[in-house]
């Protein structure tokens, strides 16, 4: 079934929406493509927009498509593309399958990549993968598609986008600018919610002369080992000697990690001061960032930690000059001992070479 549930919904609009000449106020707009600053007349302008519509063509509050289905099943749908800029432009629309950049960014193949998941299940009405056009300002078009997932379509989340493409013919380069609405289509059958925190490296950050300020970098790998598309909401901290907090516990979020894929992240922990000893956490809490409450799934929480140091420099530098301190007065003391000593042996000497002396006299005398 096709989910019409969104996370957020767009004002009521006015009149009725004329599919022939639709003005583009109906479309949330991208921000287009602007002249440069200081250009002496007003430059034409390059604009793309795209919006998931209902049956009667309008914008029915969805920020992207989200489907439910069996394997072979088909779903139909509909996206309004408008043309937001100055001047006529050429469309191409096409659907492709998404991914996740090194950091974690939702990202779609480039235009020339011919996909393999859902980006090459959909069709349009004329049968094609994709539909070129061109539309004059402030005009848009709806177009109709269908989604065909195979017999043998795997369970879970396939996930791609519906991309409006506009080639802008620069003087030394060609610049493709991509709109798109992203496409969640979960195969129903066994679903796999898994994320599993493949590396974790912890380092402390600061000023060495401040002992009770600094931070905790943690630098963290996630690989998307199920078959459901998860964002997460991380719960950080850091301990040192005998578990003891050394800071109160830190929130964070990842974005969304589609199935397969695997991306690295950094998270920092505040407040962590010199306790040469810290242990750092974080706790993943998956979840299913999805609109259909019916796609919501229980998942299991993981974590991993890893042990740093961060030496308390400007204590151990006073113990330092304390211990210098102390063996020097250690070694004044006792060399004025020695002197001393060397003082009394000597007095006494004298005092026991005078006593001698006197008695031989007295035993000389007549």
């Amino acid at each position: 079934m096709l989910s019409t549930t969104s996370r957020r919904r767009f004002p009521a609009l006015g009149a009725a929406l004329l599919v022939a000449a639709a003005t583009i106020a109906f479309l949330v707009p991208s921000a287009p493509a602007t002249a440069a600053e200081g250009d002496a007349t007003s430059a034409a302008t390059v604009g793309v927009a795209t919006r998931p519509a209902g049956e009667d063509g309008r914008p029915d509050g969805r920020s992207r498509f989200t489907f439910t289905a069996d394997p072979g099943q088909s779903i139909t749908d509909r996206v309004l593309v408008g043309n937001t800029g100055t001047e006529r432009q050429d469309f191409t629309v096409f659907a492709t399958d998404a991914y996740n950049g090194e950091d974690g960014s939702f990202s779609l193949l480039a235009s020339a990549d011919a996909p393999t998941s859902v980006g090459a299940w959909l069709r349009f009405d004329d049968g094609s993968d994709r539909v070129r056009f061109s539309l004059a300002p402030d005009e848009v078009r709806l177009l109709t598609f269908t989604i065909a997932v195979p017999a043998d379509g795997t369970p879970g989340d396939h996930v791609g986008g519906l991309v409006a493409s506009v080639v802008e013919n620069g003087q030394q380069v060609n610049v493709d600018r991509r709109v798109a609405t992203s496409i969640f289509a979960r195969v129903s059958g066994e679903l796999q919610p898994q994320l599993t925190i493949t590396s974790y490296d912890a380092t402390h950050e600061g000023d060495w002369w401040n002992p009770v300020g600094g931070s905790v970098k943690a630098r963290y790998t996630v690989t998307n080992t199920g078959n459901v598309a998860l964002a997460a909401n991380l719960t950080n901290g850091a301990s040192t000697w005998f578990g003891i907090p050394a800071t109160g516990l830190q929130g964070g979020s990842i974005p969304v990690l589609l199935p397969g894929n695997t991306s690295t992240y950094e998270t920092t922990i505040g407040g962590v001061g010199q306790w040469f000893y810290l242990d750092a956490r974080t706790v993943l809490s998956p979840f299913v960032d999805s609109p259909d409450m019916t796609q919501q799934l229980s998942v299991t929480p993981v974590s991993r930690d890893a042990v740093t140091f961060a030496p308390p420099w400007t204590l151990l530098l006073l113990l330092a000059l304390a211990a210098i301190v102390f063996v020097l007065l250690r070694w004044r003391r006792r060399r004025d001992e020695a002197l001393a000593q060397q003082w009394v042996d000597y007095m006494e000497h004298a005092a026991a070479s005078d006593a001698n002396s006197a008695a031989d006299l007295r035993v000389g005398a007549p």
